[in-house]
């Protein structure tokens, strides 16, 4: 258009200057006329042709001239306009680079040469998305060298379908530069020209990894939320929203029953308002909960779960939904309880056993002291049993002690205690018998005479159901008591139950059939044990404790590891057995002061293990009291003695027993895991002989089990200890713990436990404990 309007202007402006000059003529000759005398009139008529030529030259180059401005005038603002659009044009094209640029989709354009498709232009993104320079992209072979070798073959199986005419979309992984992998969706278009041939492909690829994981995730939460656990998920008013076929499983309840009902419904009343008010103070505090609840299914059937509340929370930091989980631990429960059985009762009269009886005794000690009351500890034994036992055989004798059972528990309040020590030995506990000891001998006096004639009445034994009968053998015996008061805790539960046993042989050296109460005299033994406290408390500062090493072995008699264990060389005394000097300084503070230096020292020798082929993989086990642990600076303890020694705390295992964590769990266990953040393992030392729960010990950072050599020394046919030994691997093999039986002394025992799967073991069979010089040359042997 431009051109055009140029050119017509300068035809115009040739044309007025032919007129101008024409004017200019005629404008000289009337000038010329006018320098002579002529007559006006005569020059009007001679020139009046030029004159109005001249005028109508004028008034055309007037017309011309406005008819020029007015084309100029257009011609600017189409010049104007030109420059609008052109940058009008430039701002579009830069805001199209910019979405471009800034968008996920990268453009290309693809020529078709053969059965190949080369890219001849890509937008400027690629960068960005893939890492690629565009130049690279631009490459042949550029495309298939960089799809994910598991896509390649489908890949280019389905794009043969984009020559018939069809416009192909699908989703491969494509190789970033950088190594990883990313997710692409490809758009792409044939183009064909006006003959119907392939000419062009337009392809867009739009990077889909953040939707492809948001996917797989989604998928991995479907499938975990179909787990064997049941789950709730609940809004922020507590209604169910949501269930999964776990929990329909579990509690026989369908989604369309529970969804808008809150999980109340599944309460089964043995938790009281207050069990469920601290719930919700954790939720609400910690956003989690977690613990042993008691819940019902829709037949009614009440049933124990693990319950786990986590709260989820929004953006705002608000509650918006709860999930829970649960799963049955019926089967766990009753385990527990199999094994508080076998560990706490006696089978044959499932009386308490001795170690019930030493707990529930401390218990009663304590409460002495609180309520300022005298109880009483009977032992006793009944007169001539083995004769029993030897003439009518052990299922006569057996009759005869389920019977006594029986008789003692007819003779005592409840709240007192009746226990089975073994054989033919029971004890009686009795509490709260009066706040002067005059009273209280008195009234443990008369049922210590209760007790004796009731079980000096007629038996009557026989293989059927023991009932009186004809043919029932009748059995008279009689019974030896002895008897102990005891007040406040200043004695010992092992003391005053020997005080007990004391008085009882006072009874049978009387004649039998006889009640003893202890005598003072009998104190003699006790004045023993505390000069043996005073000569303990200058062990430490006179170096007679040292340190003895007892093997661990695997099942292929590899020595693995050693544990730790104090011993003490009195100089007037020789050699101290520790069943004597360690209980003494547990019950007082000299337990901390032994058990520190056993720590120390044991680091120290870890730490010259370390520098010898033969030791340096050896791990060390120290036992750890209660006393120890509770004390706040315990963790640093640790720490000081692995600094100063140089030890390698991943050698380090320290031995809890299952007693010290009954007391302020909570606390223990965290201490564990600082302990183990540290590096260094636990283990747990008696296994089976506590309460064996599994709700705690999955919540201890534990590596190891140690089967009580009490289980293991008559491991013969399926007795009690066996069932035990057994219940312990499996409950080790499903927490992944590694299991160490100790007092191992025959091949027997070893090939039970190998029998069973026990991978660790101690005892007389591999080693006795040794000094330090004595170990080193003993493992030798175990690497011959």
């Amino acid at each position: 258009m431009i051109p055009r309007c140029a050119h017509i202007a300068g035809c115009i402006i040739t044309t007025l200057c032919f007129l101008l000059f024409s004017s200019w003529v005629a404008a000289k000759q009337i000038m010329q006329l006018q320098q002579q005398v002529i007559n006006f009139d005569n020059i009007y008529h001679q020139y009046t042709a030029q004159l109005w030529t001249g005028l109508a030259i004028m008034l055309l180059i007037i017309l011309l001239t406005a008819h020029l401005m007015r084309i100029k005038a257009k011609l600017a603002y189409s010049l104007g306009q030109a420059q609008q659009i052109a940058q009008q044009l430039k701002r579009s094209t830069d805001k199209l680079a910019y979405m471009v640029a800034t968008s996920p989709t990268v453009l290309f354009a693809m020529q078709i040469k053969g059965n190949r498709l080369i890219a001849h232009w890509v937008s400027d993104n690629l960068t960005r998305i893939t890492g690629y320079s565009i130049e690279e992209a631009l490459c042949p072979s550029w495309w298939i060298q960089h799809l994910y070798v598991d896509d390649r073959e489908r890949i280019l199986d389905e794009s043969k379908v984009l020559f018939s005419g069809k416009h192909l979309t699908y989703e491969y992984r494509f190789i970033h530069k950088n190594g990883s992998v990313m997710w692409i969706r490809d758009n792409q278009q044939l183009i064909c020209d006006k003959n119907g041939q392939p000419q062009e492909v337009l392809a867009a690829w739009t990077d889909i990894t953040e939707s492809k994981l948001e996917e797989i995730n989604l998928r991995i939460a479907a499938t975990a939320f179909e787990t064997k656990e049941g789950i709730i998920i609940t809004d922020n008013n507590n209604r169910i929203i949501r269930v999964n076929s776990a929990f329909t499983r579990l509690t026989g309840y369908s989604m369309k029953e529970v969804i808008g009902q809150t999980p109340s419904l599944l309460n089964s009343g043995r938790q009281d308002p207050e069990f469920y008010k601290k719930m919700w103070q954790d939720l609400n505090q910690k956003q989690h909960w977690e613990g042993e609840i008691w819940n019902k299914r829709k037949n009614g059937d009440i049933y124990p779960e693990w319950l786990a509340i986590t709260a989820v929370l929004d953006d705002s930091d608000n509650v918006s939904h709860y999930v829970a989980t649960f799963f049955d631990i019926s089967e766990r429960k009753a385990a527990e309880e199999s094994i508080r059985n076998l560990a706490f009762y006696d089978p044959l009269t499932s009386l308490p056993n001795r170690r019930l009886m030493f707990e529930r005794l401390g218990l009663a000690l304590t409460n002495s002291k609180r309520s300022r009351q005298y109880g009483a500890l009977m032992f006793m034994d009944l007169d001539r049993f083995k004769m029993l036992n030897d003439s009518q055989g052990h299922d006569m004798g057996d009759k005869l002690l389920i019977q006594v059972a029986q008789r003692l528990h007819a003779c005592i309040r409840e709240g007192d205690m009746v226990a089975r020590l073994g054989g033919d030995e029971f004890v009686v506990m009795l509490e709260n018998l009066s706040e002067t000891q005059t009273e209280a001998a008195i009234h443990a006096r008369a049922v210590a005479e209760k007790i004796r004639d009731t079980l000096a009445a007629t038996y009557y034994l026989s293989s059927g159901s023991g009932q009186e009968n004809k043919s029932s053998l009748e059995y008279q015996c009689s019974t030896s008591i002895g008897l102990v008061l005891f007040y406040d805790h200043k004695v010992s539960k092992e003391d005053l139950l020997n005080c007990a046993d004391m008085a009882m042989y006072q009874a049978k050296h009387a004649g039998r059939d006889a009640i003893r109460i202890f005598d003072p005299a009998m104190q003699t033994a006790l004045n023993e044990r505390m000069a043996l406290e005073v000569d303990l408390r200058q062990a430490l500062s006179r170096n007679e404790l040292c340190l003895y090493y007892q093997v661990q072995v695997d099942t292929n008699g590899k020595a693995v590891s050693a544990e730790a264990l104090v011993r003490w060389d009195q100089p007037q005394r020789g050699w101290v057995s520790p069943a004597q000097f360690i209980p003494l300084a547990e019950e007082s503070d000299l337990i901390l002061l032994i058990g520190n230096w056993v720590l120390l020292q044991a680091c120290i020798t870890l730490a010259h293990w370390a520098k010898q082929p033969a030791t340096s993989q050896l791990k060390l086990a120290v036992n750890v009291s209660a006393r120890q642990i509770r004390q706040d600076n315990f963790i640093e303890q640790v720490r000081q003695a692995l600094q100063e020694s140089g030890a390698n705390p991943k050698q380090l295992k320290l031995e809890i027993t299952e007693s010290l964590i009954m007391d302020n769990l909570e606390d223990i266990i965290a201490k564990m895991h600082a302990i183990k953040q540290l590096g260094v393992g636990f283990s747990m030392d008696d296994f089976g002989t506590g309460y064996s729960s599994l709700s705690y010990l999955q919540r201890m950072p534990l590596d190891q089990l140690k089967i009580d050599q009490a289980f293991v020394h008559d491991l013969v046919g399926d007795n009690q200890d066996t069932a035990i030994v057994r219940i312990i691997l499996a409950m080790g093999h499903s927490l992944e713990l590694i299991v160490i039986a100790e007092g191992v002394e025959t091949e027997m025992q070893r090939d039970y436990l190998i029998k069973y799967d026990c991978p660790v073991f101690q005892g007389y069979l591999f080693g006795k404990p040794m000094s330090l010089a004595e170990f080193e040359a003993h493992l030798l042997k175990f690497f011959k």
